[in-house]
C-alpha cells in the first residue's frame, strides 16, 4: 500500500504547477490539516478542490521545489519513527504549503500556521502531535522574518526570556501585540521606554497593563493619571479596586470607596477586608472632635498602666497598620506582665499632623506633635505612637514615630526605647561618643548594656542588676560601640530583639530589667517633655510651663 502511495504521489508531480497558486496551497493544506469532522464546515472553496488530487499536488511541488524549507525536523534525530508515518510526513509537508503560500504574502496562510503552533504551544507539545517545539520554532522565525508581530510574541513565549531574542520581543509590540509590549515595557531598564509601552499596551484596553501602568503612576506621585485607569480595571481586578478605593478615599468620595473595598474584599482581598474593618471601628477626627467623640482609655481598669500608651493614625493606612499593632500587642504573651497600657489608635485626619520623613533634615521620620498637646490633656496619656506613611523609626523621648511598612517586632523594639534600652547593633558616631564611655554611659544608664572601665565594667550598678536577677547571667560582646573601635557588653550571647527587632528574642532577664525601668519612672522621657521642647522653641511659654511641671510629675523631679 505504501508503494502504491509513493508511486501515485511521484506521479502526480507532473499535474502542473496549480500548487504555487496560493488559494491552491492553502485550500490542499487544509485538506491535511483539518480533521474530517470539520470538512463539513470548512470553507466552500476548498470544498470544490479534489482532496486526492490536489493535496498530492501541492506536496509534489514542495518536495520537487523547496525541500530546503520543508524539513525542519531533519535537526532532530530522535523522530525516525514518526518520519515513517504517511500522515505524520503529510501533515509536515502542509506546512510547508502554508509557508509557501505565506511567503507570497498571503496573511491566511501567516494566521492558518500560527493557528498550529499555538494549539500545539498550548497543549505543551505534546509527542503523539506532528508539531514539536523544534518545528514550531523553526517556522515561526520564518514568520519573525516575514515581520509577522504575533509569530514574534509566541517564539517569545516558547524560548522564554533567556532563550527569545530582544528583537523578537521589541517587534511582537512594535506589532501592537498588547502582551508583548506590557513584556516589553517591562524588560527594559530605561524609565521613559517603560511609560512608553505601557502607555502603548493599556491604549488597547488589555487589563494587566492598564494595572501595571497605574502602579507605575502611582510609585511616581501620580495618583490623577492613575484614576483612570484604576477605574477602568476596578470591576475586573481585585487589586484595581483596592487601590481605586483608596485614592476615592483620599479624595473624600467616602461612600464609592467603600464600595470597591468591599468588592475587593468579596474576591479575597486581605487588605480590603482590613480597610472595611477599620472603617467600620474608627472615625477620622480634627483635634476638635477628637476632643468632644473619641473615647476615653479607662487606664486604671487596666491595672498598673506605668506607661500608657496612646497611638495616632493619619490616613486610611496608617489607622489600618495602627491597628493591627494594637491588636498584636494585646496578643503578644510575652508582654502581658509589663506594666504598659496600650489604648486603642485615634485617627486624625490628615491636616492635624504634619510629618516628614526627613525631619529637619535628620533623615528619619518626624512630625510636629502640638496638635496632640490639648488630646494628651484630656486623655492623659505619657507616651504616644504616631503611625506616618514613610519614614524611617525612632523614638524622640516620648513619642514614637513608624511607617506602615514597619513589622510588630519594629513597634517592640522602639517600645523597649521608651523604656531606656540601648540597641545592641553599631550606633552612630555622635550617639557613641555620648553612650560609649564610663561617663556617659553612667549619664544614660541603659539596663541592657555596659562598656569598660578602668577596673572593671561601667556602670558597675547594672552589672550587678544583672548578676542578682540571674547568677548565671553570661556577659557578652555587644556591637554597639564599634563604631569608635570601643568594647561594650550585654547580658546574654544570643542576638536579641534589641540588635535585630526581627529575630523575636527577647530573653527572660530583658522582661525582668524591662519592668524594672517601668518602675523606674526618673529613667524615662515621656511625652510631656516633647511638649515642652516644642512650645518653648515656638516661645509659647504658658503651655511649656505647663508641660514641664507635668513632666516633672512624672518623673518625681522638682
Amino acid at each position: 500500500m505504501r508503494g502504491l502511495f509513493l508511486a501515485v504521489f511521484a506521479l502526480l508531480i507532473v499535474a502542473g504547477d496549480s500548487g504555487r497558486y496560493v488559494p491552491q496551497l492553502i485550500a490542499n493544506a487544509s485538506k491535511v490539516l483539518t480533521p474530517a469532522s470539520r470538512v463539513s464546515g470548512s470553507d466552500p472553496t476548498e470544498k470544490a478542490s479534489s482532496a486526492s488530487e490536489d493535496t498530492a499536488d501541492g506536496m509534489a511541488q514542495v518536495s520537487g521545489q523547496d525541500s530546503t524549507e520543508s524539513s525542519p525536523d531533519a535537526q532532530t534525530s530522535d523522530n525516525t519513527e514518526r518520519f515513517n508515518n504517511s500522515d505524520y510526513h503529510l501533515k509536515q509537508d502542509a506546512l510547508a504549503l502554508l509557508w509557501l503560500a505565506a511567503k507570497q504574502g498571503s496573511e491566511n496562510a501567516q494566521t492558518r500556521l500560527l493557528g498550529e503552533f499555538e494549539r500545539a504551544y498550548n497543549t505543551g507539545f505534546i509527542a503523539t502531535d506532528y508539531i514539536d517545539e523544534a518545528t514550531a520554532t523553526y517556522f515561526l522565525e520564518k514568520l519573525v522574518n516575514l515581520e509577522n508581530a504575533d509569530a514574534a510574541w509566541l517564539l517569545y513565549q516558547i524560548l522564554g526570556e533567556e532563550g527569545a531574542s530582544q528583537r523578537f520581543m521589541r517587534l511582537a509590540a512594535l506589532g501592537e501585540v498588547a502582551e508583548a509590549q506590557l513584556a516589553f515595557a517591562m524588560s527594559t531598564d530605561s524609565p521613559e521606554k517603560r511609560e512608553k509601552w505601557l502607555v502603548r499596551a493599556a491604549s488597547q484596553n488589555y487589563v494587566p497593563a492598564q494595572a501595571a501602568l497605574a502602579d507605575w503612576y502611582l510609585l511616581h506621585g501620580q495618583q490623577q493619571l492613575a484614576k483612570p485607569l484604576l477605574a477602568a480595571t476596578a470591576t475586573l481586578d481585585m487589586q484595581s479596586a483596592f487601590k481605586y478605593a483608596r485614592l476615592l478615599w483620599d479624595e473624600g468620595e467616602f461612600s464609592e470607596a467603600k464600595q470597591h473595598f468591599s468588592f475587593a474584599a468579596k474576591k479575597g482581598h486581605l487588605q480590603a477586608e482590613k480597610a472595611l474593618e477599620a472603617i467600620n471601628l474608627y472615625k477620622p477626627y480634627s483635634v476638635e472632635q477628637a476632643l468632644k467623640q473619641s473615647p476615653s482609655f479607662d487606664w486604671e481598669s487596666e491595672g498598673n498602666c506605668l506607661q500608657r500608651i496612646q497611638p495616632f493614625a493619619t490616613s486610611l493606612a496608617t489607622i489600618m497598620r495602627a491597628h493591627s499593632l494594637h491588636n498584636s500587642f494585646n496578643n503578644d504573651k510575652r508582654l502581658q506582665n509589663l506594666s504598659i497600657c496600650l489604648a486603642p489608635p485615634i485617627w486624625l485626619k490628615p491636616d492635624v499632623v504634619s510629618c516628614d520623613p526627613d525631619y529637619k533634615n535628620a533623615g528619619i521620620l518626624g512630625c510636629s506633635i502640638t496638635p496632640l498637646a490639648s488630646i494628651a490633656k484630656k486623655q492623659k496619656f505619657s507616651h504616644a505612637v504616631v503611625v506616618a506613611e514613610q519614614g524611617k523609626a525612632n523614638v524622640q523621648n516620648g513619642v514614637m514615630y513608624l511607617d506602615i511598612s514597619d513589622a510588630y517586632s519594629v513597634f517592640v523594639h522602639e517600645l523597649a526605647h521608651f523604656a531606656g534600652f540601648a540597641d545592641e547593633y553599631p550606633i552612630g558616631k555622635g550617639m557613641a561618643n555620648r553612650l560609649c564611655d564610663e561617663d556617659g554611659i553612667i549619664d544614660f544608664a541603659p539596663p541592657n548594656l555596659i562598656v569598660d572601665s578602668e577596673y572593671w565594667y561601667a556602670p558597675h550598678e547594672t552589672v550587678k542588676n544583672w548578676l542578682e536577677i540571674d547568677p548565671a547571667t553570661i556577659i557578652a560582646r555587644a556591637k554597639t560601640c564599634t563604631v569608635l573601635g570601643e568594647n561594650s557588653y550585654k547580658p546574654s550571647r544570643r542576638i536579641t530583639f534589641m540588635e535585630h527587632h526581627d529575630s523575636g528574642v527577647i530573653p527572660p532577664l530583658y522582661l525582668v530589667l524591662w519592668q524594672q525601668q517601668l518602675k523606674k519612672q526618673n529613667a524615662q522621657r515621656p511625652i510631656s517633655m516633647n511638649f515642652f521642647q516644642a512650645f518653648h522653641n515656638s516661645g509659647n511659654q504658658k503651655e511649656a510651663a505647663h508641660w514641664l511641671a507635668e513632666y516633672e510629675a512624672f518623673t518625681g523631679g522638682k
